[in-house]
């Protein structure tokens, strides 16, 4: 059974309602609900239109100006020159599933450092930080392979696009496909 999202309004004002709770909450609130793995969907009060995306990134906006940035400025580049690019619909999959790779991976991690050092080993910076040095090589074994992966899941998208594009271009009569017959070839 799945369950609903929590439903956010937004006013005019810019004051964001939380309808489960009956009051008014701040973007440090949604933080706080999408780190607590809550599904949540902010409306427009006014209007209804979706605006869920639009405060997400205005929550990562408030994080990449704050602290030390996740996002070099080589990374928002290309971003944004895949925007219009005949690539952008693939993009969007392509970065979700290496997010789902990489949260596998961290998973993998924090196992392995409960199962060495207990249930919070962060309360123990030296059992923590001898951990990071005993985990060094496997953590780049692992970021290898989650590379190595990501390549290969690369390579097949492209595979299908030129496999999908070969058949929908197929039956035109282009030079270098499959079926192309040259005019001086053809019967008359």
């Amino acid at each position: 059974m799945t369950q609903e999202k929590r439903i956010i309004k937004k006013y005019p004002n810019r004051r964001l309602y939380d309808t489960a709770t009956s009051c008014y909450i701040t973007l440090d609130d949604v933080k706080r609900l999408v780190l607590d793995n809550v599904d949540i969907q902010v409306l427009d009060a006014k209007s209804g239109d979706d605006l869920t995306r639009s405060v997400l990134l205005q929550i990562i906006l408030e994080e990449e100006s704050g602290g030390m940035p996740m996002f070099s400025y080589d990374v928002l580049t290309q971003i944004i020159r895949f925007y219009g690019n005949a690539m952008q619909g693939m993009m969007g999959t392509y970065l979700e599933k290496n997010m789902q790779m990489f949260a596998q991976m961290q998973n993998r991690l924090q196992e392995q450092t409960k199962q060495l050092y207990g249930e919070n080993p962060v309360m123990n910076s030296g059992l923590w930080n001898e951990f990071l040095k005993f985990q060094g090589p496997a953590m780049q074994g692992m970021l290898s392979t989650y590379l190595e992966q990501s390549t290969n899941m690369f390579v097949d998208m492209q595979q299908q696009m030129q496999d999908r594009t070969r058949n929908l271009f197929s039956g035109l009569g282009f030079p270098g496909m499959p079926g192309f017959t040259p005019p001086e070839k053809q019967d008359k």
